[in-house]
């Protein structure tokens, strides 16, 4: 797949919203059942109001499989996430990303290049790497992905990284977690482990992670010094403020928040709990949320007899999501409907088996 996306005509820059939006509904429409729109919960509304389903990542790859005729499933995402649903899907389908500079910074922090680098290191402090099980979070590469599945280990999503990293701690006794060191970190310790005792961090910059072999001996979990952007900008102090401003809100973040934010908040979850939580809330009730603005607002305008605010209150949009404009979701439906194949993402077959086979672990591991 090329990595660099095609400049816009200016016919599709310079329109307003509303233009693009008629634009939009009319392409979908002439490609009829042969186009599902997948949006995630982080795209902003002007994006949301076309999609056919929105959801998590994970969500999202398995709804690509519930119209089985469709020919072409956009993926108003990013890169990984693609990647994802190119790996679950018939090979009839085209999976598209409207705009390919989309990428992940989280999942960007770990390359297949580092990844087989510190499992040699690993490899040289323990004198092998039988007993690490390595365990990558969905907002990772196709090619990492392949890469734990060839070596015995699962993928996970925020969900299910318990259940995961439970697993794979029954078949050995380390797990190399990347690329977000957060959710490795608050996973182990939800599980009962001491995040100064039993795990270290594994910076791929530094020769042995910047650790000694004693210390990596003696480690229960090998974290990747990997963060997510926007989880990262929540604090303590803003919980804090929150619960002095808002007396009697629950404040609910995700795990991929540091550990502090995560001990210090009422409740912790992926996506769809976050979700859940606040639509099983009961009305009058007050959310402090820490995670993307997007899912925040639109949550705050899907219940209105609720109050529902962002735990930033300097905002935090994930840059990389925004990248999924309305002017390049137009220019590529119409390329669509007029023939055009633009924005496919292929993982390669090689890499697709190995991929199936994490994912495949991940789903019998969490049935």
């Amino acid at each position: 797949m090329a990595a660099v996306q095609v400049p816009l005509p200016a016919d599709y820059v310079d329109r307003s919203p509303e233009e693009l939006a008629e634009r939009i509904r009319a392409a979908k429409a002439k490609l009829g059942d042969r186009l599902v729109i997948l949006g995630h919960h982080y795209q902003r509304d002007e994006i949301i109001e076309h999609a056919d389903f929105r959801g998590d990542s994970y969500k999202l790859a398995k709804d690509a499989n519930l119209r089985p005729e469709a020919e072409f499933i956009v993926f108003c995402g990013v890169h990984f996430m693609a990647e994802s649903a190119d790996i679950l899907t018939p090979d009839h389908v085209k999976v598209i990303l409207p705009n390919l500079a989309a990428g992940c910074s989280m999942a960007d922090m770990a390359s297949i290049f580092q990844v087989r680098r510190a499992w040699k290191d690993i490899g040289t402090a323990l004198g092998t790497t039988e007993g690490v099980i390595p365990v990558t979070y969905i907002n990772s590469a196709a090619n990492l992905k392949a890469f734990v599945g060839e070596h015995g280990g699962t993928v996970c999503t925020s969900t299910n990284a318990p259940t995961a990293v439970a697993w794979a701690l029954e078949q050995g006794e380390k797990v190399l977690f990347f690329p977000d060191q957060h959710l490795g970190r608050n996973t182990g310790v939800r599980l009962g482990f001491d995040p100064d005792a039993d795990m270290l961090v594994w910076d791929p910059f530094k020769p042995m992670g910047g650790h000694t072999p004693d210390e990596i001996q003696r480690a229960k979990f090998l974290l990747w010094k990997g963060h997510c952007s926007v989880h990262k900008r929540f604090s303590v102090a803003q919980i804090e403020a929150a619960r002095e401003s808002h007396p009697g809100v629950t404040v609910l973040v995700h795990p991929e928040c540091e550990l502090d934010v995560v001990r210090a908040a009422d409740l912790n979850g992926s996506t769809e709990f976050i979700l859940k939580s606040v639509e099983n809330s009961a009305a009058g009730s007050t959310w402090a949320i820490g995670t993307e603005i997007n899912l925040v607002s639109r949550l705050a305008k899907e219940h209105p007899d609720k109050t529902i605010f962002c735990l930033d209150p300097q905002i935090c949009p994930c840059s990389t999501m925004y990248r999924i404009h309305p002017s390049f979701l137009a220019w590529t439906l119409e390329n669509l409907a007029e023939g055009n194949l633009v924005n496919q993402v292929q993982v390669p077959e090689d890499v697709k088996v190995w991929s199936r086979v994490a994912l495949q672990r991940m789903l019998t591991v969490w049935a």
